[in-house]
């Protein structure tokens, strides 16, 4: 059972991280990141949670991938839980999947878009799941008040928010930094999903756009701000992730970065 670290620190004294690919591709990618993940979290005493989308129901396109499967891309996130012991976290959309995904995954994460929709928070809620709610590109970090407290209305305490920009302009996001210490007035743990705030949403080819070369930049400042944790997606090559991969960190770079990060927790601690 995923334990949400204590507000402001962990026990390593490091910021948590949400990582993984975009969407579960198959068995043997997710399990060639989880391992590789885990290998660095640990290294680094980093709390882990894996993150994949069973299913990819936000598309541009019809022709735009959506997954594998539900239930097995579900056991594939399951598998990895199990094989690295470590907790996972995957997103809903509709009301009825809540209690299918919460048997095999210990987060549901609302998807930006959704935040505000009523059923999904409380149907995410009754599972008794931790539920992460990422802030609506279109809502300020003060308005999340309202989703979270929807859930704690539901009976569940468990909430981390999450920040992944604010729209700009009709093509664009950009990063307010300001979110994060209203969100954390919630007095929950507040995560910079640092790769989704560097899309380029909504461009004329209907495949959503990137900024990669900005992560760095955008976690670095995170981070110095207070933020509770880090939402990453990985892969070893983006250039063929088949979902979001214009915005991916490249695997190999990952450890790098974390240590980066590392040093400029210990200096605002």
């Amino acid at each position: 059972m995923f334990e949400i670290p204590k507000l402001k620190h962990t026990t390593s004294g490091n910021f948590f991280l949400l990582a993984g690919p975009c969407a579960i591709e198959g068995e043997d990618m997710a399990l060639q990141i989880a391992e590789r993940l885990k290998e660095i979290t640990d290294k680094l005493q980093i709390p882990l949670v894996f993150k994949g989308s069973y299913r990819k129901a936000n598309r541009s396109r019809l022709d735009s991938f959506q997954g594998i499967g539900d239930e097995k891309a579900l056991r594939i996130l399951q598998k990895v839980g199990e094989t690295f012991n470590v907790p996972t976290v995957t997103d809903i959309h509709e009301t009825h999947e809540a209690a299918l995904a919460a048997a095999y995954v210990d987060v549901l994460q609302i998807p930006a878009f959704l935040c505000r929709q009523t059923d999904l928070l409380v149907a995410a809620a009754e599972t008794g799941k931790v539920v992460n709610i990422k802030k609506g590109q279109f809502l300020s970090g003060a308005a999340m008040r309202f989703a979270v407290d929807k859930v704690r209305e539901s009976g569940n305490e468990k909430i981390i928010l999450t920040d992944r920009g604010n729209s700009f302009g009709y093509s664009d996001l950009v990063v307010d930094f300001r979110n994060l210490p209203e969100m954390q007035a919630n007095q929950v743990p507040v995560v910079m999903d640092v790769t989704h705030s560097l899309q380029q949403p909504n461009q004329s080819s209907g495949v959503t756009g990137g900024k990669p070369a900005l992560i760095e930049t955008i976690a670095k400042a995170a981070i110095a701000v207070g933020a509770d944790g880090l939402f990453i997606e990985t892969h070893p090559q983006p250039s063929i992730a088949k979902s979001d991969g214009a915005n991916m960190l490249p695997l190999d770079q990952l450890e790098g970065l974390m240590q980066k990060l590392i040093r400029i927790r210990q200096a605002v601690l």
